[in-house]
């Protein structure tokens, strides 16, 4: 792993885990909070950010909500504050993954 992130106290056996398994992390690196927890070892993330309209020269709140993989050794639940990687597509509409948990809720 190329990138530095606090490596969890737990330890799993999980494939797709960045720590203990073999998922290469590259790309872009992200922060939001996890806004659904319901599915298996995945997490719905949402991002806010600002965008900027030039015809009205201001800014407006935007946000997207992206699926990412949860390895057991983190564990993130609802509202938690995380930061996500990317990687290769775990599954069709996942490419990221949970790297590390900054605050729990």
């Amino acid at each position: 792993m190329s990138l530095t992130f606090k490596k969890p106290k737990k330890t799993c056996n999980d494939r797709n885990c960045p720590f203990h398994g073999d998922l290469p992390v590259r790309g872009r690196v992200l922060e939001g909070y996890v806004v659904s927890a319901k599915m298996d070892k995945t997490v719905i993330v949402k991002r806010d950010y600002l965008h900027y309209v030039p015809k009205f020269m201001r800014y407006e709140r935007r946000h997207s909500s992206i699926p990412s993989h949860n390895p057991p050794c983190i564990d993130a639940k609802e509202g938690d504050r995380v930061i996500i990687a990317e990687c290769r597509p775990v599954s069709k509409t996942v490419s990221f993954v949970v790297v590390e948990k900054l605050e729990e809720k």
